[in-house]
């Protein structure tokens, strides 16, 4: 029986017992826990900043204390990292990647099933210090010697460091997994060479968090060791030194970005060809950047610390290596571009939001190159130009891309259609308010705005610029909330999707939608990178590249 040909299943995965969803070993349901988990936790973070740039509306606001706004920020950035951006690109890839390569499972699907619930017991930990008198006050980044017990008096300290260590373990076991089911169950005739592009970023990102996180746990323990233990190391009073922390947090914290938008990569390169009916532009190019990406980005932490006292040579290969690791990033766009011209573009609501992520990002990535010039970067450090930069970048690139996957992939996982009218409000929405919100924060940094403040004067020239961006921020609210309406609504309103909506041509569209808990009926033979398209149009010469 051929892969197109197998039986029909009618169970939805959203109807199993909560004890069936509990103890489950299926990629596919852990998947989707894992999205769940992102988007509960993407809510709370979206109330976290709403609160914060209320407080920031007006000069000398009340709203919120120091002490509330300091933890909101906290809050804020480690969930939206920790707890929605590599959760739910690891739900993404553990529901996408086996169905694409061929395989049954997941190497190690206990392993799987235990990364899951590790890393939401992390989130949970973290979100416990709020039953402590008060979550952590000391920034996401936590630098030293703010996490240290003369500034830091209660446990909420240590339940965030606790926290990040254990969601952490659960990050790389689903590392390990991937690593260890895509090298070693692809289906008979599919080369590395052959593998969906989403499939060989999940790869990459997979080698990336084996390299970056083990040192922020590291640091991790160290601080509970300071705090707990009496240690001192990073304590300057002491013999300790605060820049070590900085160091080994930003040795994860700069690949972390790629840990978060190579995915979101991935997700473009499967989108785009299909809705513009046209085969991925110069494939090998691309899988070469990702490597080149991965390597690079591990020699470019320092970037973040131009204004610390590093001396000349330091500045200069940072500066330089921050430059260089553009280049492959560039080598993408303009395959994504190039892919694009000519072709039968369909805008769809994945296309649409992939449009979305190419645009945003190419902004993003210029303000990025701009503050890898390290005169640049010592003026406007700590300035709420940074905080424009680095949002325009995850916002407007791993949730636009992550956004494009979601309504890409919904109807293989549910059997389901999003609604196409929802989906198009979320995404203007979305486009707009983002530009009206982080757009003006630009603005206020080169003004001379530092980021991490509650509040300011009236005569200093900000006031449109925050209230700008805090009308954004409003704007952006009910876009977040239609989604998630959407998604749910869809489950049971929504049009019957059929195996393949896309007419798309990767193994996971061969099956039926929802697919079976065993995936395939008989393990498909592949013989090029679109195999489910040579079944279905063998004479097309539109799709012939090989």
């Amino acid at each position: 029986m051929s892969v197109a040909e197998q039986p029909r299943v009618e169970t939805p995965p959203w109807t199993a017992t909560l004890n069936e969803w509990a103890a489950t070993v299926d990629h596919k349901k852990i998947g989707l826990l894992y999205i769940g988990m992102s988007v509960v936790f993407l809510v709370v973070a979206g109330v976290e900043a709403l609160l914060m740039r209320w407080q920031l509306i007006v000069p000398r606001n009340t709203f919120l204390s120091p002490q509330i706004f300091n933890q909101m920020f906290t809050m804020h950035g480690t969930t939206m990292v920790f707890f929605v951006g590599m959760p739910i690109l690891i739900g993404i890839g553990n529901f996408a990647v086996p169905l694409q390569i061929g395989a049954r499972d997941m190497a190690f699907p206990r392993l799987n099933a235990l990364g899951f619930w590790v890393t939401l017991f992390g989130g949970l930990l973290v979100y416990f210090s709020f039953l402590t008198g008060g979550a952590p006050d000391f920034g996401w980044f936590a630098y030293a010697p703010l996490t240290e017990k003369t500034f830091a008096r209660g446990p909420a300290a240590d339940l965030w460091a606790l926290g990040l260590i254990v969601s952490g373990i659960g990050t790389v076991t689903a590392a390990v997994n991937f690593v260890a089911t895509i090298l070693g169950m692809r289906a008979p005739g599919m080369s590395l060479w052959k593998i969906p592009f989403f499939s060989w970023t999940i790869l990459w990102t997979s080698v990336q968090i084996l390299l970056a996180l083990p040192p922020l746990t590291a640091a991790l323990i160290m601080v509970v060791f300071d705090r707990q233990l009496g240690a001192h190391f990073f304590d300057a009073q002491t013999g300790g030194s605060s820049y070590l922390w900085q160091h080994m947090f930003w040795f994860f914290g700069h690949p972390e970005v790629y840990i978060l938008i190579l995915p979101g990569f991935g997700m473009i390169a499967e989108i785009v060809p299909v809705f513009s009916r046209k085969v991925l532009f110069g494939y090998e190019f691309m899988a070469a950047a990702t490597m080149a990406i991965v390597f690079i980005s591990m020699g470019v932490w320092a970037h973040h610390m131009f204004c610390v006292g590093m001396n000349r040579t330091l500045d200069l290969y940072f500066a330089g290596a921050s430059l260089l690791v553009s280049i492959p990033t560039g080598i993408k766009m303009f395959n994504w571009l190039a892919t694009m011209y000519g072709g039968r573009i369909w805008l769809a609501s994945p296309m649409l939001f992939a449009c979305g992520f190419l645009s945003m990002f190419l902004i993003g990535g210029l303000t990025g190159i701009m503050l890898a010039a390290a005169p640049f970067d010592f003026q406007l450090s700590d300035s709420y130009f940074v905080v424009g930069h680095f949002h325009w970048v995850l916002i407007g690139g791993t949730l636009f891309a992550t956004f494009a996957g979601l309504h890409y992939w919904y109807p293989k996982a549910t059997g389901r259609m999003l609604s196409e009218r929802i989906a198009r409000w979320q995404f203007f929405l979305l486009f707009v308010g983002f530009i009206v919100t982080f757009g003006p924060m630009h603005i206020a940094g080169m003004l001379g705005m530092p980021r991490r403040i509650y509040t300011y004067d009236a005569n200093r020239g900000w006031d449109i610029w925050n209230q700008l961006a805090t009308v954004g921020g409003l704007i952006q609210a009910p876009s977040y909330l239609l989604f998630v309406y959407n998604i749910i609504a869809s489950l049971w309103k929504g049009r019957p999707a059929g195996d393949n909506p896309w007419d798309a041509w990767t193994l996971e569209w061969a099956t039926t939608s929802p697919p079976p808990s065993y995936n395939f009926e008989e393990i498909p033979t592949v013989h090029s990178r679109r195999p489910l398209w040579d079944l279905r149009h063998p004479d097309d010469p539109d799709w012939q590249y090989e």
